[in-house]
């Protein structure tokens, strides 16, 4: 089977397995989702467990088109082809709650996209309020100078103007340069990483540099080793601000594992690791000076 659906929670986690869910996990397996319910309780060692079991792959935004490929009980098993992946061809592999998913039935819109240009801002639709993240994508209906009327998997909704931006497809149409991407990443300093996190919620490594070359006009592979391979290739001597740098294991000989943006004089701007939040980091001295391996360039220079 092969049907098209469409993510109708704020923020739909894209699981390993339908067995994956911890019981404390259950904030994020209804709808709605309550993101920020389900983060604050956990410690340091249950957040590291999304990613030492891997349990979590990725995750979604509301409005995400995804392909769902087979059903396990409650569960459907998706392809997600707005992150590509050398896992599968079709898109990012992984296993999402039914519920979350409705059936496509919006118009090809006319009027383009309206798309989250701000952390979080809320939509009112007919039936309550959402809280959507950075990058959201809807298709608009209309626009007043306040408001702007888009289609939802919920039915109808509103979003203020000053938090959107319009574009004629589900990514922004400006293909912003280096500067762009770092400043984009500068307005979430100190938002803590979350493994597989691909919301204003929380980033990881690879989250946080995708959704950055997105919010500039780029689709880019969602993990780490998979952007190492892809963009333009930079010598490690001819960084600019804007690039992606990749960090290997055995001082930069091994398999990578990490991936930050160049933020200019042998800084970088990153999501670390679990315990940790977004931060800007000067190389020198650091083990990451010395498992830098690779540097990438998805921005037209």
């Amino acid at each position: 089977m092969k049907e098209r659906s469409v993510v109708n929670v704020a923020v739909a986690t894209l699981w390993t397995t339908p067995q994956s869910p911890r019981k404390r996990d259950e904030e994020i397996l209804s709808d709605p989702v309550d993101m920020e319910k389900w983060i604050a309780p956990q410690d340091y060692e249950s957040l590291l467990e999304l990613c030492d079991r891997n349990l979590i792959q990725s995750q979604l935004l509301f409005g995400t088109e995804v392909n769902v490929v087979g059903i396990e009980g409650d569960w459907s098993e998706v392809v997600v082809a707005e992150q590509p992946s050398s896992k599968c061809a079709d898109g990012y592999p992984g296993w999402i709650p039914s519920s979350q998913l409705s059936k496509d039935e919006r118009k090809v819109p006319k009027d383009g996209y309206a798309i989250v240009n701000v952390p979080f801002t809320e939509l009112e639709y007919e039936n309550g309020r959402m809280k959507l993240s950075y990058l959201t994508a809807l298709p608009v209906i209309n626009q007043t100078e306040e408001a702007v009327r888009v289609q939802t998997p919920k039915g109808p909704g509103t979003l203020q103007v000053d938090d959107i931006v319009f574009s004629s497809r589900t990514i922004p149409d400006v293909q912003g340069d280096g500067a762009a991407i770092v400043k984009d990443g500068e307005q979430f300093l100190d938002l803590p990483y979350l493994w597989g996190g691909m919301s204003a919620f929380g980033y990881d490594c690879s989250g946080f540099s995708y959704n950055m070359c997105r919010a500039n006009g780029v689709i880019i592979p969602r993990d780490a080793n998979d952007q190492a391979l892809h963009g333009k290739k930079v010598p490690l001597d001819a960084l600019a601000p804007g690039d992606l740098l990749f960090f290997a294991y055995e001082k930069g000989k091994g398999a990578v594992h990490h991936v930050g943006i160049y933020h200019g004089d042998g800084v970088m701007i990153h999501s670390p690791k679990t315990g940790k939040t977004i931060e800007t980091l000067s190389l020198k001295g650091t083990y990451y000076e010395e498992e830098l391996c690779e540097a990438r360039r998805y921005w037209k220079d």
